[in-house]
């Protein structure tokens, strides 16, 4: 298992569907605002391991420190997914990730 000192990143995940897509938009933006994270696109499909359509926003382990409890009070009710980018993605998605609201199967096998 990699130690923590080998973070370089952390990404999380906003998850949405049609109707809360205005919802999730305006939280990464937001997020991206106040934290100075870099907002990804606004997937309305399924992309990569995740389950629902999302948004991802990057951060810098500092940025984190500050960037997940405003998530954890502010996604009102959004489900948020949250790992750190080691360089183990399979590792990163499946033992080291943190749901904000109901955790969610992803889809591992891209990482075979």
């Amino acid at each position: 298992m990699k130690q923590s000192s080998s973070i370089t990143g952390f990404h999380a995940h906003v998850y949405f569907d049609e109707t809360t897509i205005g919802q999730a938009r305006s939280l990464c933006e937001q997020a991206a605002r106040q934290f100075g994270v870099q907002m990804g696109r606004v997937h309305e499909k399924n992309v990569g391991p995740h389950p629902r359509w999302s948004c991802q926003l990057a951060a810098s382990p500092e940025q984190f420190a500050r960037l997940l409890p405003w998530l954890a009070l502010n996604h009102e009710g959004l489900i948020v997914f949250a790992h750190p980018e080691t360089g183990d993605a399979l590792a990163d998605h499946r033992d080291h990730g943190i749901w904000l609201g109901a955790g969610l199967a992803l889809d591992l096998s891209i990482f075979s």
